[in-house]
């Protein structure tokens, strides 16, 4: 007979796994332990139980009545990991024999484990826990970021500034991964320059196992232990050395482990080395020429591009290349020039670097954008890969992202779902007549319940606030004001996302004269909350930072519009939550998809955006609000001008004048009703689980050869 668990092992178990981290009442009974600490470790369940003996933590449970909800929470647990009817054990049985692998540089899962850096990474994350939601059988490969991406402090000057955490493992939920001779997984790439050697971890995200490589170890280089030290850091030389071991070696990584994956996912770029070294066991092991070798693999491999910036595509010089790939290349039977050419949209072109993307869309045979304009731009911006074609039959698709639900929702929202929407619904997000319940919300509780998560986000900002002023030095009348900062009944906008010039986080300031005259009027007053980093090497980004931190420390606006630090999932988690309107205005069409403002939407915020991205298939006039028209200038300060018109405009004459339209009950009924048809109709469609669902029956299953039926017509005839 087995030994019967401890409450203490449960909980241990539990916190090894990051399913945890999507269950409410999980979090809540490591928050009820003690919520001090909870804060203070930032989340680490790990790290809590660290603190108590298994005899302190079972006196602790005690005192809280909470032996009960840990066998309960347990239990749940152990019936997810082995529930058999999920949607992938009837839609997606071939990936069961051989499952996909999801290769990704970043990884956004909880805040407690620093291996992104913004919405790429959080995407990455919700795709890992909608596919274990839905038993879709998936493995992921990334890199193991010691230091992870830096955190962000504003000087007194406004002036960003950087500073790294070391992160240790065993205070993670992370164990090594094995052979299955039971030995840990060790892999090594060859450059010209000698081997680089890694270990493998490996992270449980619910069903979904997550390796990640780490090659800090003995036998290599001090300067290759510290290449996976920083997610994005390091000049040219280090960022192909680690797209060498992510691809390369995450491919490696899963052979030694004993994964053959029938479908290899490259999520960006970073990645599309892994098919080449597929081509060369494919070579290798069967004798397959390079050509035939290439067209089975390209055959089984699919490719997600999320960015129409060109800067956003990693490119590398000839030098470079041979360095870390030319020994790979003299296994595939090619010279320098060859090698160069599969990174070149002209083969020929000695001038043209080698570019990731380029690869990418030579070695798959499935592509897509992330979102439907971007499929537009993505097409017309790779069209010279194509050149027979024309531009609408460029072989770019989209699917758009979506945001994990169980993830972003928040608890008290969920209650309400939990009583106008089906039995077991969360099951079932991506189906849009599961939503059709939100119109049966009645006005004052969805009202009420929005706005005691945004007294919960003031709160939160103002202790932020006062955190910042502290360390910065601030006097203690400065303090104390910031203690009272941002008004409960004014509206609430918030803007949060990487400060990339081209997102303009400023543009809301462009006519100050008329911004000032909304921020000022007592009748209808309104404030804004930013956050946000720019990224080390982007001064023009740290600039806007500075611009914005300078207006906030000005009277007119002191207390009113707030920058808080260190933009991560748990502050983004309770920006989402809270706000009354979620604002993005990039330029036209430079945002792919963006899905914080998807985030919002499950929580009752209204977006208010220019028809970029996401917004542009979303907005149906009566579900947020629309800055402009979607149109285009070629000038782009003309484009800038006229988009900072048009959101004075949305502003003055839309969102504040409804959003403070009550009735005799302080309801403001039209502005409620946009919340409740913003749930309703983009809850389903814009979801992790529609997004996963699409991945795996348009390129997935095409890829592994899953199809019962698939006809393709000539359309030269």
């Amino acid at each position: 007979m087995a030994k019967k668990k401890t409450v203490y092992e449960k909980l241990c178990e539990l916190a090894s796994n990051l399913w945890w981290s999507w269950q409410p009442d999980v979090t809540q009974i490591f928050h009820l332990i003690d919520p001090d600490k909870w804060s203070e470790l930032n989340h680490n369940p790990v790290l809590l139980l660290k603190e108590y003996s298994p005899e302190q933590l079972d006196d602790k449970l005690s005192s809280l009545s909470l032996h009960s909800r840990v066998n309960v929470a347990y239990r749940r647990w152990l019936e997810y990991m082995d529930r058999s009817d999920t949607w992938g054990s009837t839609n997606a049985t071939i990936l069961g024999h051989r499952c996909a692998a999801y290769f990704s540089a970043e990884f956004g899962i909880h805040e407690s484990l620093h291996i992104y850096s913004g919405g790429l990474g959080v995407l990455a994350g919700d795709h890992l826990k909608s596919s274990s939601d839905l038993g879709l059988p998936l493995v992921a490969i990334g890199l193991f970021y010691g230091e992870g991406y830096f955190s962000q402090h504003i000087d007194k000057a406004g002036w960003q500034q950087e500073s790294y955490t070391e992160a240790k493992t065993e205070n993670l939920p992370i164990i090594p991964a094995y052979t299955p001779e039971g030995k840990p997984v060790m892999i090594s790439v060859t450059t010209r320059s000698g081997e680089i050697f890694a270990k493998v971890w490996r992270i449980n995200v619910g069903r979904v196992p997550l390796y990640l490589l780490d090659t800090d170890v003995p036998e290599n280089s001090q300067e290759d232990r510290n290449l996976t030290a920083r997610l994005y850091g390091g000049d040219q030389r280090t960022r192909i050395r680690q797209e060498i071991m992510l691809g390369i070696g995450g491919v490696k990584a899963l052979e030694a482990i004993g994964i053959e994956p029938s479908v290899i996912h490259m999520n960006e770029g970073h990645s599309a080395f892994a098919p080449l070294e597929r081509v060369r066991n494919r070579m290798h092991e069967d004798g397959f020429s390079f050509d035939d070798a290439l067209r089975e693999v390209a055959a089984s491999c699919v490719f997600t591009t999320h960015t129409p910036v060109p800067a956003g595509h990693d490119r590398f010089d000839a030098g470079l290349l041979e360095e870390h790939v030319g020994p790979l290349g003299d296994q595939l039977g090619l010279d320098h020039h060859a090698l160069m050419g599969l990174g070149r949209v002209d083969p020929q072109n000695e001038g043209e670097t080698f570019c990731m993307t380029v690869l990418a869309f030579k070695l798959s045979r499935l592509a897509n954008a992330v979102s439907s304009l971007h499929g537009v731009v993505s097409r017309r911006m790779w069209a010279s890969l194509w050149p027979w074609r024309s531009e609408e039959e460029i072989p770019i698709g989209h699917i758009t992202n979506g945001v994990h639900m169980p993830t972003w929702l928040a608890a008290p929202m969920r209650v309400i779902y939990d009583r106008v929407l089906p039995t077991k619904w969360y099951y079932k997000t991506g189906q849009a007549d599961v939503w059709a319940g939100i119109e049966e919300i009645t006005p004052g509780d969805l009202w009420e319940t929005h706005q005691a998560l945004k007294n919960r986000l003031i709160h939160f900002s103002r202790d932020l606030l006062v955190k910042q002023a502290q360390r910065r030095g601030n006097s203690d009348a400065e303090i104390g004001h910031l203690k009272t900062a941002l008004n409960p009944d004014a509206l609430l906008i918030g803007f949060a996302r990487r400060f990339a010039p081209y997102k303009r986080a400023d543009l809301v300031m462009k006519d100050m004269e008329t911004f000032l005259k909304i921020i000022e009027d007592s009748d209808r007053p309104v404030q804004f909350i930013f956050a946000g980093k720019a990224h080390p090497a982007d001064e023009r980004g740290k600039q806007i930072i500075q611009r914005i931190f300078k207006l906030t420390q000005e009277p007119p606006f002191r207390g009113k519009i707030v920058l808080l630090e260190d933009y991560d999932i748990n502050l983004g988690r309770h920006l989402v939550q809270g706000v009354d309107v979620w604002l993005n205005n990039p330029r036209r069409p430079l945002e792919a998809s963006g899905t914080s403002g998807q985030k919002v939407v499950l929580n009752g915020g209204l977006n208010c955006s220019i028809l970029d991205g996401w917004w542009a298939e979303a907005f149906d006039g009566s579900n947020g609000f629309a800055i402009g028209e979607g149109r285009t200038h070629v000038n782009q300060e003309i484009q800038d001008d006229r988009d900072g018109l048009n959101l004075m405009k949305v502003l003055k004459e839309e969102v504040i004048p409804l959003y403070y339209d009550r009735n005799y009950d302080d309801l403001p009924l039209e502005w409620i009703a946009r919340m409740k048809n913003g749930i309703r109709t983009l809850g389903w469609r814009f979801n992790a689980d529609r997004m996963v669902m699409d991945y795996a029956e348009k390129m997935y299953l095409p890829a592994a050869g899953g199809l019962s039926s698939q006809i393709k017509g000539d359309s030269s005839l």
